[in-house]
């Protein structure tokens, strides 16, 4: 094959210039994201009912509707966080459920259950999480100046002025539909709009006095909104569509409106008071300090992201341009954190690189062997990207980790192939024979190392999970770009090495003199003397290597064992919970007061206060007393700073206030961020204690914080509330109707919506009620008529209780359960939860189990095990096919544990963790440093067959295969050192990698340059 594609260069070389026009032309398809584009097994369910408590949600409907949902096919787990008037229910699936299909399933199930709900809740919400939903970033939009500000007549009563009003108007109709016509935009999602309602305010003095009611006067407007219909009527050969009936659409038409009593008729202006005015807010929007509308920016599914921000830039600048008293601001951008990830990862490529290939000019001493590998990588290179677009792979930061990953397999396999060749030109061979002789030679091994390498690098994809699927882009990118290196090496690099020395006599270049004169280290006689030494001595060699097994245990059982590596962070997201019964505007001012200490270290922040009007947030349901708040600053000792900052003035200032600090929203953060617990101890209440489960509830805390010496537990959260209940005995006696009551408090309270209307493409209400006032003064002024015409006040039927119940009621699939979170050491888990059910089992009203997240580590870290043992079983099949033997596999995969003790000792240098991809680089540095010692026992072999002595064949193979083990670890360590002096997500994502890959590459160097030819000398010492 080889000696074929020799004597026809110009087809070889124009076939690669073919398929190098290919791999351009598809890089251009090739969608450029943060992360692989995968299913996030999730789902949720948003129940809101105003009118119940946290306790009647729960167990009116709640409760019902979990067992509904745990029928759902592939489910994993359920949970269900309920507070007053809302209730969020999440339903988490195995790895690889369809989840449009489970979405439809759970629709249904829904469907089903709606005969069960209360008849004045809607439909609950689903939400179907998606990593294509997670907005690209947020638009932020505010009226410059002071200019919302303007027009206020009652900052108590009406905090937002009209002109706000109009511009909220302005950017729901105009603004989000102009950034809709992007291609790339899927959908704005848009929250802090703020719209009008109109109030109605009567003159109960004039209404009485005339004998109306409010009921009466309510029934009159709603008479004054008639639509008949439409008629059709033919005229000749027209025909006309002609509307009967009255319409209301302003509040002019709402003053006008007749109202006629005992024979008189009256415009509803000169019996009540008409306003229009911002409704009253759940929620609202804070940007850098300023009432805001954001709008969240959601991506085509198939849009590259880099299009998106370059269009959206231009619409900005137009935007800006053509509305010069709005100012637009972006926040929290994905494409920020891709830019700056996949920079770092392309630095960190290149100066590998570079690295690499300093190290081949001073090994192979000449010009053309590295400038052959600096031809030969890039070709494969750009064949990669045609298959990553054949294999539907994205560029992100995973897929271009394995690309760094596979430059070093690339730069291996090219080194040996040119060195291989080159012995037989030392050798006296002829340039043609030489090419064939020296590639044919290594085929084998080579095809050997590869499969090896796929064989320990591959089987990471059938890891459960997202992890799994999330590095499926990784294992597949090392896969192609070490099977593209293994064809480009074997087919045009021998082609390209024949016509680069082709010409006999060629002067050398200064440079190649001068390299050649180079000579810092005689490599081969140090090898050749530590393998003397290693012989004569090889009582000590043993102890040595039974001294690196003992150290893999000890470092194994000391280095700490978690599922991600930590990363430094420039953002972070606070949830406030003021855990008191305070409005959105009281919620702001506090906002703007706890953020004044710290806002000079902001670059950036965005307060979502309250409840938001996203459609695809999970958290859209957020009480007027909860905020979240977005904070940006340039480096982690400044958030470090902040955090502190606020959880001393939180402490100080609002002892009561519940808070944590979380992940910003973002792909990365949606499929690695695990916000629960190491360990959590769920109470499950196992008898019917009624009104004293809170009593008993409370019992049982106190005893389990007593026994957790070393841990403080987070107190028992409660909630007040006042709770109005008639008087039904008074209301009998004095003949008052309870729907009269209600409706009477609904319009003193401002809740009486009589009908809405429509204002162009908002939908404003009309509600018939009163100024706002606070409780105790609307039931000492609100009035009811009796049937005898008796005017009695409200609060002489009204009795005003105050209760106390849990704030939040959690429910899984065991029903029921209080979490009592436990910050333990994995470590200390065990002896934990003996402790927590040693008390629990002295109570005869509660039981226990425990999840957490030390359980999904121990679960991932069983897993990664068994897939190892798999990987070097596949090894050993392969090896054994190879050799033709069952022994000699066995003195390659007994290198691999011994190798560890360096990728664990590198982890502990650098106080890094065992986690996912610190065991990645662990699976990756066995693929490749076992390559080196196949090709070793590969060349022993070959010589004893030549007729060498065994000691003779082991010391000859030793120096032979001295030089490519020592470039292609160097190369390897060099590609990835860079990763370790970066700084950014992808660069802190792969740095575990880098760091376990390296310790083990340089203790597994000199494994396998002196301990593999000990083994083997043994080996054939008990064979004989």
């Amino acid at each position: 094959m080889v000696k074929f594609l020799i004597h026809k260069p110009i087809a070889v070389l124009m076939t690669t210039l073919g398929i190098l026009i290919l791999g351009f032309y598809s890089s251009n398809f090739i969608p450029i994201s943060l992360m692989p584009d995968i299913d996030i097994p999730e789902i949720t369910v948003q129940i809101s009912d105003e009118n119940l408590s946290a306790r009647q949600l729960e167990d009116g409907v709640i409760k019902s509707l979990r067992n509904e949902l745990k029928q759902v096919s592939h489910l994993k787990d359920i949970k269900s966080e309920t507070t007053n008037g809302m209730a969020i229910v999440r339903l988490l699936f195995t790895h690889g459920t369809k989840i449009n299909y489970s979405f439809i399933e759970v629709n249904e199930k829904i469907d089903r259950f709606m005969g069960r709900l209360p008849k004045t809740m809607k439909r609950p919400k689903v939400i179907k999480a998606s990593a294509t939903d997670i907005p690209v970033f947020y638009i932020s939009a505010t009226l410059k100046g002071n200019r919302a500000k303007r027009g206020i007549q009652n900052k108590d009563l009406y905090p937002v002025s009209q002109e706000f009003v109009d511009f909220n108007r302005f950017t729901n109709q105009v603004i989000k539909k102009r950034i809709e016509q992007v291609n790339e935009v899927a959908m704005v999602d848009i929250s802090g709009l703020v719209a009008s309602e109109i109030l109605i305010i009567p003159n109960l003095d004039k209404i009485q006095s005339l004998g109306l009611t409010l009921d009466e006067l309510e029934s009159a407007i709603k008479r004054a909104d008639v639509d008949i219909g439409n008629l059709s009527i033919k005229d000749s050969q027209y025909q006309y569509n002609i509307r009967l009936g009255s319409e209301v659409v302003d509040i002019r038409d709402v003053e006008n409106l007749y109202i006629k009593k005992h024979n008189r008729v009256f415009q509803l202006k000169d019996l009540a008071q008409v306003l229009e005015h911002p409704q009253k807010r759940k929620g609202l929007v804070l940007s850098n300090g300023k009432e805001a509308i954001t709008m969240a920016i959601i991506k085509q599914h198939d849009a590259r992201m880099g299009d998106l921000k370059e269009k959206l830039d231009e619409l900005l600048k137009r935007l800006r341009k053509d509305y010069k008293t709005i100012d637009f601001r972006v926040t929290r951008s994905q494409t920020k954190l891709l830019d700056y990830a996949i920079n770092n990862l392309t630095q960190s490529l290149l100066w590998g690189v570079i690295l690499a290939f300093s190290v081949m000019f001073l090994f192979l001493k000449n010009m053309k062997s590295p400038f052959l590998i600096a031809i030969v990588v890039p070709v494969s290179m750009v064949v990669c990207l045609l298959f990553f677009q054949l294999f539907h792979i994205s560029i992100n930061i995973i897929s271009l980790s394995g690309l760094v990953l596979g430059i070093g397999l690339m730069i291996d396999n090219s080194i040996i192939v040119i060195d291989n060749i080159t012995q037989y030109i030392e050798q006296g061979k002829s340039l043609p024979k030489a090419c064939v002789l020296g590639t044919n030679e290594v085929f084998k091994p080579l095809l050997s190392s590869a499969l090896t390498t796929c064989a320990v690098f591959l089987p990471l994809i059938f890891i459960s999970g997202v992890t799994g699927a999330l590095f499926y882009d990784q294992a597949m990118a090392v896969s192609i770009g070490l099977f593209v290196s293994l064809v480009v090496s074997l087919t045009l690099l021998p082609v390209l090495y024949y016509l680069f020395h082709k010409r006999k006599k060629v002067k050398k270049g200064r440079i190649s003199i001068f390299l050649e004169k180079t000579n810092l280290i005689n490599y081969n006689a140090v090898y050749e003397k530590g393998f003397r030494w290693v012989m004569r001595r090889q009582k000590i060699a043993w102890s040595i290597i039974a001294l690196l097994g003992i150290t893999v245990v000890g470092l194994y059982a000391v280095l700490p064992k978690t599922q991600m590596p930590e990363f430094s962070k420039t953002e972070t997201l606070l949830k406030i919970d003021w855990n008191e019964q305070i409005n959105a505007d009281e919620n702001k001012q506090r906002i703007i007061a706890t953020l004044e200490p710290i806002k000079d270290y902001l670059k950036d922040h965005t307060a979502l206060v309250g409840s938001q009007q996203f459609v695809l947030d999970k958290e859209a349901l957020a009480k007027p007393s909860e905020v979240n708040l977005y904070l940006n600053c340039g480096n982690q000792k400044t958030l470090d700073k902040i955090t502190n900052t606020l959880s001393d003035y939180l402490n100080k200032n609002y002892p009561e206030a519940l808070y944590r600090y979380g992940e910003v929203d973002n792909i990365f953060s949606a499929i690695f961020s695990d916000d629960e617990p190491p360990l959590v101890a769920r109470m499950r209440n196992v008898s019917g204690l009624k009104n004293r489960q809170n009593e008993q509830l409370k019992a049982l805390w106190y005893q389990v914080n007593d026994a957790m010496d070393n841990l403080q537990l987070k107190p028992i959260v409660w909630q007040e509330s006042m709770v109005l209940v008639a008087d039904k005995e008074k209301l009998m006696i004095y003949d008052v109707n309870e729907n009269q009551l209600f409706n009477k408090l609904k319009s003193a309270f401002g809740e009486r919506q009589v009908f809405s209307i429509t204002d162009n493409q908002d939908i404003v209400p009309i509600v018939l009620g009163g100024e706002i006032k606070p409780i105790e003064n609307v039931l000492d002024e609100t009035v009811v008529v009796s049937k005898d015409s008796a005017v009695i006040h409200v609060k002489e039927f009204i009795n005003v209780m105050h209760t106390k119940d849990l704030k939040t009621i959690v429910g899984g699939t065991e029903g029921e359960y209080y979490p009592i979170a436990l910050e333990v050491d994995p470590d200390n888990a065990t002896d934990t939860q003996y402790q927590v059910k040693d008390i629990v089992n002295h109570n005869k009203w509660y039981e226990v189990n425990f999840s957490g997240r030390v359980f999904t580590s121990q679960a991932m870290l069983k897993e990664l095990i068994i897939v190892l043992l798999i990987s070097l079983l596949l090894l050993y099949f392969i090896l054994a096919s190879q050799f033709e033997s069952f022994l000699l596999p066995l003195i390659v995969l007994i290198e691999v544990p011994i190798d560890l003790a360096g990728a664990f000792l590198f982890l502990k240098l650098f106080g890094m963790s065992i986690n996912l991809m610190s065991l990645i680089g662990i699976v990756v540095m066995s693929g490749i440093i076992i390559n080196d010692s196949i090709l070793k026992i590969d060349t022993i072999i070959q010589l004893q067959r030549q007729g060498y002595s065994q000691i003779k064949a082991l010391l000859v193979a030793g120096k032979r295969r001295l030089k490519p083990i020592l470039m292609t670890s160097l190369t390897t360590i060099l590609a990835l050192i860079p990763l370790l002096f970066s700084s950014g997500l992808g660069a802190e994502l792969q740095a575990p990698l880098a760091v376990s890959l390296i310790g083990g590459m340089l203790l597994g160097t000199l494994i396998s340059l002196y301990f593999i030819p000990l083994c083997y000398y043994y080996l054939s010492k008990i064979k004989s």
